[in-house]
């Protein structure tokens, strides 16, 4: 599938895509393929075996990982914290498990809390990863803006995760104008192809370096936005490939 091209929205920040879910390689092998394709201008991409690494490994999963991290792509874990329900023992049992079985450069830690309270138990999470991973990336997938000091433990924050109707009128809160772009992610759903450059507008100008949009809607929270390719994917691909900062 060829990309399209288009005029680059020029607002001071370069974007590339982070993928934050995809169905498993078995059953969408086009859509890790077209990943791996070379020049897409990817940052990161999780892998998600069974709401983590899954109980045994899993060869397709390995070789999807394999394939992208061939290419230069980070191949991020996906751990989820349950808002700082899980256990402690339950998420260094699975970030074993990607480190050993998927050989995952990082970590997307899902459902991340944001309260200044939830920090330290935070910090111990981060912290022990990355003892065990050294030069280990870190997300935290918020979804919102968490107290600033979350942005001092970690590589990267989700600082949006939602619809496109929400994220139009959506507003960056002032601190993280302290931050590099490359710090922030933004991942929007519901995203129709006519309103993808003004999307990536307010991504650059809200200062969110790394982006997933797509035109999958979570049907009112009865399905995953995220876990099928968007339909303008190329263009989405395209505009991002030319959105070069000055």
């Amino acid at each position: 599938m060829p990309h399209l091209t288009s005029a680059p929205t020029v607002t001071g920040v370069r974007t590339a895509i982070g993928v934050p879910d995809y169905a498993h390689p078995l059953t969408a092998p086009a859509q890790w393929a077209e990943l791996a394709r070379p020049g897409t201008p990817l940052d990161w991409v999780v892998l998600n075996v069974a709401a983590g690494p899954g109980v045994r490994p899993d060869p397709h999963c390995l070789q999807a990982a394999g394939r992208l991290q061939g290419g230069g792509v980070r191949v991020l874990g996906h751990l989820d914290l349950a808002h700082g329900m899980r256990p402690f023992a339950d998420l260094v049992t699975d970030a074993h498990r990607h480190l050993d079985w998927y050989r995952v450069d990082g970590f997307l830690l899902e459902r991340c809390p944001g309260d200044r309270t939830e920090l330290p138990d935070v910090r111990r999470v981060i912290t022990t990863l990355r003892a065990l991973a050294g030069d280990t990336h870190i997300v935290l997938g918020h979804g919102e803006h968490p107290c600033p000091g979350y942005a001092e433990n970690a590589d990267q924050l989700v600082t949006f995760r939602g619809s496109w109707a929400d994220y139009r009128w959506s507003q960056v809160a002032e601190w993280t104008a302290d931050h590099p772009a490359d710090r922030f992610c933004h991942f929007v759903h519901g995203v129709p192809r006519g309103h993808l450059e003004e999307a990536l507008r307010i991504a650059r100008w809200q200062g969110a370096g790394t982006i997933y949009l797509t035109d999958r809607t979570d049907r009112g929270g009865r399905a995953n936005p995220w876990e099928t390719m968007p339909g303008h994917w190329d263009e989405f691909v395209s505009r991002v490939g030319t959105g070069v900062s000055e």
